[in-house]
């Protein structure tokens, strides 16, 4: 049995870089970028109107001059039209080029328009640039504006809109197998007998990768030795990144995983986490093949299992700059906890006064209470080394 710590260097140590592929920019939100997005023009490109109201060269109002002929209007989308009088001004419109031989925008709202003039109602501005977004004021042409390795959120894909990468190239979505065992699964819609109950850590798993860019296929394989072997060999050679396994990796009689990965050809990297819950956990690789998680069948086991080595390794894989690391978070109340193993304990977190995370420890009635985790916000990892563990130090919390 090995520690939390090396059975996460374990598993990391087996993430690989993914392979890059070109979509179209709507279905690159969420993706991680594979390639330098660079400024391919000044950002603002021109010398941009910031405010509604009229352009005018600023030395003829520093000079006293208040009244101002309107020689037209100059709109946003339309070429630039110069400022012929520099005594003259020119209506302007928010996002506008300024017009050339301007220097000074004021807005409406200190002006009174009629007869063709305007009227400052204002003092004089110290400076000419009032109200001016001046070109490349944001980013330079060549700038690099998104690195590689950057997650495509709303903001970055209107930033490669704007730099007109119809394009983009960005890293394979892992594909992952999450397969559950047990006869005593049935599907979502089916009623269960009495000894039954319906098939949730899938839908579970399937969720959590998801939210983290992988594409899930769901799988279940019944408990009988051949059937699983049969079920298991095409899934492993389906061409998955990861195989994730709900249940049959302990030591019961119909526990066969373990024997049997290794019987395909799976190299087993650990088997027993020194934890709880999750202590059977599996974990193995097939040589040019997929990476195997044995997650033990107990719902909450399944669920925290996933959160601390599976989702770290698909993040590690997806290169995206933001592998999973817990926050330091205060319990609001003292937890003993006996056992010599690692304890993940769910809780409810809220930031104090101070700024900083509070856990509050959620009430579950054990592994199998997958209901509980309902309102829970994290589980903090607390070190097998101790068993009482106070308010005032800091543990850290895996965001759920």
């Amino acid at each position: 049995m090995i520690s939390v710590a090396e059975a996460s260097a374990r598993v990391l140590a087996t993430a690989r870089p993914l392979p890059a592929e070109t979509v179209a920019l709507p279905e690159a939100v969420g993706r991680v970028l594979a390639e330098n997005l660079v400024a391919d023009r000044d950002f603002p490109p021109f010398d941009r109107v910031a405010m509604d109201g009229i352009a005018l060269v600023h030395a003829a109002w520093a000079a006293g001059q208040t009244v101002f002929a309107l020689e037209g209007a100059q709109y946003a989308g339309a070429p630039a039209q110069p400022l012929r009088n520099p005594r003259a001004a020119l209506e302007v419109m928010t996002g506008a080029v300024l017009p050339p031989g301007a220097d000074t925008v004021v807005r409406y709202e200190d002006l009174t328009l009629a007869d063709g003039q305007a009227t400052i109602n204002i003092a004089p501005a110290d400076e000419p640039g009032t109200h001016i977004h001046p070109r490349a004021a944001d980013h330079h042409a060549g700038e690099l504006l998104l690195p590689a390795g950057t997650r495509l959120g709303p903001a970055e894909l209107a930033v490669a809109a704007t730099v007109g990468a119809a394009q983009v190239r960005v890293q394979r979505r892992t594909r992952v197998a999450v397969v559950s065992t047990g006869d005593e699964l049935v599907e979502i819609d089916a009623t269960p007998l009495p000894h039954q109950i319906r098939r949730s850590n899938a839908y579970a798993l399937q969720a959590l990768l998801q939210q983290d860019g992988a594409t899930v296929s769901l799988f279940h394989l019944p408990d009988e030795l051949a059937a699983l072997r049969q079920g298991l060999g095409n899934i492993l050679g389906a061409g998955f990144d990861a195989v994730v396994l709900s249940g049959a990796v302990s030591k019961g009689r119909a526990d066969h995983l373990p024997g049997l990965l290794r019987e395909l050809g799976v190299a087993e990297l650990f088997h027993e986490v020194s934890q709880r819950p999750g202590k059977p956990m599996w974990f193995g690789e097939q040589p040019g093949g997929p990476v195997v998680f044995g997650l033990p069948g107990n719902p909450v086991s399944t669920f925290l299992t996933a959160v601390r080595y599976v989702r770290p390794w698909l993040r590690a894989c997806q290169g995206s700059g933001s592998t999973a690391q817990p926050v330091p978070a205060l319990l609001t109340e003292e937890v003993v906890f006996k056992p010599n193993l690692t304890y993940f304990l769910p809780v409810r977190l809220h930031i104090d006064a101070q700024g900083r995370h509070c856990a509050t420890p959620q009430p579950t009635g054990g592994s199998g209470d997958l209901a509980g985790l309902i309102g829970a916000h994290a589980f903090l990892e607390l070190p097998a080394s101790q068993s009482v563990f106070e308010t005032e130090t800091a543990w850290s919390a895996w965001v759920i």
